[in-house]
C-alpha cells in the first residue's frame, strides 16, 4: 500500500509492471512519481530531471526561502511594486481565479488571520471583533494588483502575508506533468506531499490509476474507490477541534466539514478547492459543482458522533 497523505492510497499490488517509483524531498514534504511503461534507466533520468526543475520552482514559490518571489512580496510595503517570475505569477493568477470563483473562500493572503489564531495561547480563546477587523484589512486577493504585461505585483496594504501552501504543491504537480510529457511519458502518477495527486493517463489494461479514499478519523475504513485518468485528486482535513483551516470570509476557523476531497482537471485547482470546500456550506459546495461540472467532491462530517459522507458532482458516486 502506498500512503498518499493517509486520506487516499493507491494499492501497489494493483499496478501492472513495469511501474517505477521515485521519491524526492521538496516544499517541506515528499513528492513521488510513479512511471509506467518505460525502461528503468529512462524513467530514472526523467524523474531526476523533473525533480531538478521542482527544486528551482520551490526557490520561487516558498515564503520560507529568503529571496524567493513570495518572500519578497511579503516584504513589500503598501504601494510598492515587484516583478516576479512567470511561474509565480501564473500560480498567483490561478489562485486569484479560484478566489473569485469561491467568493473568497480560498485566499492565499489569509496568512495574517492564520498567524493570529495560532498565536492565541488557549485553544478556546476568542479574539475580539476589533482585533479581527484590523487583521482583515491585510487580507484579500483584491489587495494584490497584478500586471500581466510585465509580471509585476503591487501590494495595497502593509503587513500582507502571501502563502501558496494551499495551491503551490498542486501547481508544482501540474508543472511536473508538463515536464514528463516533454520526456514523452504519458502514463504516470504524480504525488505532491500529503494532499494532491495527478493521474497522467492509465496503465495498460486499466481504466485509470486505482485510488482509495480513507476515513481520516479511522484510516482502516475505506470510504470510496476511484479510478483516475488525466485528472487530479486532492484532500484536506482538520482535527475535530483545531485551527488548521481559517475561513477568510468570516475570519473564523473552519467548523463545517471534517474532511474534503476534490477531483478536478488540474492539481492546482484540486488543491485549492479541497481547502475552499472545507469552509463552504453544503449548499455552496453543491452549487459550485453544478456550476463547474468538471469538479466533483466528497465531504465528510460528524453529526451527533456519526460519520456522514456526502457526494457532489459527476465523478464520485455513492
Amino acid at each position: 500500500m502506498l500512503d498518499f497523505g493517509e486520506m487516499f492510497t493507491v494499492t501497489s499490488e494493483e499496478l501492472p509492471s513495469p511501474t517505477y517509483r521515485f521519491p524526492h524531498q521538496a516544499m517541506a514534504t515528499t513528492f513521488e512519481i510513479l512511471i509506467y511503461g518505460h525502461e528503468l534507466d529512462y524513467a530514472r533520468q526523467a524523474a531526476w530531471s523533473v525533480f531538478a526543475e521542482l527544486d528551482l520552482l520551490e526557490e520561487q514559490l516558498s515564503r520560507f526561502i529568503p529571496g524567493s518571489d513570495i518572500s519578497r512580496i511579503n516584504e513589500l510595503s503598501r504601494g510598492q511594486r515587484l516583478r516576479i517570475g512567470l511561474d509565480t505569477f501564473e500560480c498567483l493568477e490561478i489562485a486569484r481565479r479560484v478566489f473569485q470563483e469561491t467568493a473568497g473562500a480560498f485566499d492565499v493572503t489569509v496568512g495574517p488571520l492564520y498567524t493570529y489564531w495560532h498565536s492565541l495561547s488557549v485553544e478556546s480563546a476568542r479574539p475580539s471583533a476589533e482585533e479581527l477587523d484590523e487583521i482583515r484589512q491585510r487580507v484579500g486577493m483584491d489587495l494584490l494588483e497584478m500586471n500581466p504585461a510585465d509580471h509585476s505585483v503591487t501590494v495595497k496594504a502593509d503587513g500582507m502575508i502571501v502563502d501558496l501552501g494551499g495551491i503551490g504543491k498542486g501547481y508544482a504537480v501540474d508543472r511536473i506533468v508538463e515536464l514528463l510529457r516533454d520526456w514523452s511519458i504519458e502514463t504516470a502518477l504524480i504525488y505532491g506531499g500529503q494532499s494532491t495527486v495527478y493521474a497522467l493517463g492509465a496503465p495498460a489494461g486499466c481504466e485509470g490509476w486505482p485510488m482509495t479514499l480513507h476515513n481520516p478519523v479511522d484510516l482502516a475504513v475505506q470510504l470510496e474507490k476511484v479510478s483516475l485518468s488525466n485528472c487530479a485528486l486532492s484532500g484536506s482535513g482538520r482535527t475535530i477541534k483545531g485551527r488548521h483551516i481559517i475561513d477568510p470570509r468570516s475570519a473564523q476557523p473552519a467548523e463545517n466539514a471534517l474532511a474534503a476531497w476534490s477531483l478536478a482537471p488540474t492539481a492546482a485547482c484540486a488543491d485549492a478547492l479541497s481547502t475552499a470546500f472545507m469552509v463552504f456550506s453544503v449548499d455552496e459546495v453543491d452549487n459550485y459543482c453544478r456550476r463547474y461540472p468538471a469538479v466533483s467532491t466528497v465531504l465528510a462530517f460528524l453529526e451527533n458522533d456519526i460519520y456522514k459522507i456526502m457526494h457532489f458532482g459527476r465523478q464520485f458516486t455513492t
